[in-house]
């Protein structure tokens, strides 16, 4: 670091020289002065390059300040979107060219200019406030610190910004619980019962304006729990049933479920390798990827993207069939028939289909069986229930069977556990 020099302290050679002459009588004076001086320029430099990572509570984020992670993989400060003149704090890849940011602190409150500024307050909380004389902060943590204890904020190499107690260095905020509209490596989408945290992500209003959007991708916990795909909330598309695949091509993927916390989380095997999943403000779930050859985001996978992927296409009791994209794909299951026969003819099966039989003939207790279904994706299950986790196939029909309200019932294997019924 430099220290500016004011045009005061540009003296001419004769002044130099004067300066100089009169200093000879006071020698130790100007030594132990010089001395001081240097020692006062290297306290300077070290109070200024602390942690790049790291914000504490002396400290604030201005316009062009960066908070950096350790290995470069983020950044965090101040961006705006088009040309907008709305500046955002917000945190994006620091070696990716094109800026892509994954977080936003004040999505829906845009800071007018160039004058906010972030910090720790007293009471241990990070505040972003738009201007210095503003009394109300435009977004803040809200967490609670003992008495006398600091909070210190880090940038870490995951992108999680974390907010921690000096004392016992505990994490008692992480931007990785309020994510915006997308969702990296190791951050969790679900519910954390305990705490009361819902992790979901929720599409930017337009390419330019990272305010909430239209679309969300979240966990219904209820039945077997599956992941929805919303316009508000009308359901688009959804997951199979929990629990979901561990290997899923370019990543692996951990669910889980118990009386704490339901989540799903993902994780890439090298952390060089750039991977994010986005809800988009089109309607779109995506995964992509960073190809560095090209300098561009390559599309992985999106949904929906067929027929089949959206929900309620075909209706109750009916399948939907991707064989040949040109045709029909919904078909009646066994033993039943189109609600809506007009409908279903001008290939709309949204009303799905009926038993062929009578409503007033009962098929319960009368000596009827169960058609095997095969090779696909179970129903929608926020109404089902779990009968047992240790079910066999056999029990799990004869569960139903007993049951007049069950028309259907499938097993599930857990990864190095039973079956479920």
């Amino acid at each position: 670091m430099v220290p500016h020099l004011s045009e005061d302290l540009l003296l001419s050679p004769q002044s130099n020289i004067q300066i100089v002459q009169k200093a000879r009588s006071n020698f130790p004076i100007m030594e132990a002065e010089k001395l001081f001086l240097l020692f006062s320029l290297l306290m300077l430099q070290f109070s200024s390059c602390t942690s790049h990572d790291s914000l504490k509570t002396n400290q604030t984020i201005k316009e062009g300040d960066l908070l950096i992670s350790e290995g470069n993989n983020f950044a965090l400060g101040f961006f705006s979107l088009g040309s907008s003149s709305n500046r955002y704090l917000g945190i994006w890849y620091h070696k990716v060219q094109e800026q892509t940011v994954v977080w936003v602190a004040n999505r829906n409150d845009p800071i007018i200019g160039s004058s906010g500024f972030l910090f720790i307050n007293q009471y241990g909380n990070l505040v972003l406030h738009g201007k210095d004389d503003q009394k109300l902060p435009v977004w803040s943590t809200n967490v609670s610190v003992e008495e006398n204890d600091t909070c210190a904020a880090q940038l870490l190499d995951s992108g999680n910004l974390i907010l921690v107690r000096k004392r016992s260095r505990k994490t008692v905020w992480q931007s990785f619980d309020y994510p915006t509209n997308i969702l990296l490596p190791g951050m969790k989408l679900g519910l954390d019962r305990k705490l009361g945290i819902d992790r979901f992500l929720k599409s930017w209003r337009s390419a330019d304006d990272p305010g909430f959007g239209d679309f969300s991708l979240r966990i219904n916990p209820n039945g077997s729990p599956q992941i929805f795909f919303y316009n508000g909330t009308k359901p688009i598309s959804r997951s199979p049933p929990w629990p979901w695949r561990s290997q899923m091509g370019l990543f692996n993927s951990t669910s889980v479920n118990d009386p704490d916390e339901i989540y799903w989380v993902f994780t890439v095997p090298d952390d060089s390798y750039l991977l994010r999943l986005i809800v988009d403000h089109l309607g779109h779930v995506k995964t992509l990827t960073w190809r560095e050859s090209d300098g561009q985001w390559k599309e992985y996978w999106k949904s929906p993207q067929f027929h089949c992927d959206y929900y309620g296409n075909c209706g109750a009791y009916s399948t939907c069939e991707l064989a040949n994209l040109n045709e029909f794909g919904c078909a009646c299951l066994p033993g039943f028939e189109p609600k809506y026969p007009l409908e279903w003819s001008a290939r709309d099966g949204s009303g799905g289909c009926v038993r062929k039989r009578p409503h007033t003939s009962s098929v319960c207790q009368h000596g009827e069986g169960f058609v095997k279904v095969e090779n696909v994706i179970l129903p929608e299950s926020s109404a089902a229930v779990w009968v047992d986790m240790s079910k066999s196939l056999a029990d799990c029909e004869v569960q139903c069977k007993r049951n007049c309200s069950c028309s259907a019932y499938a097993i599930i294997a857990f990864p190095g556990k039973n079956y479920g019924c």
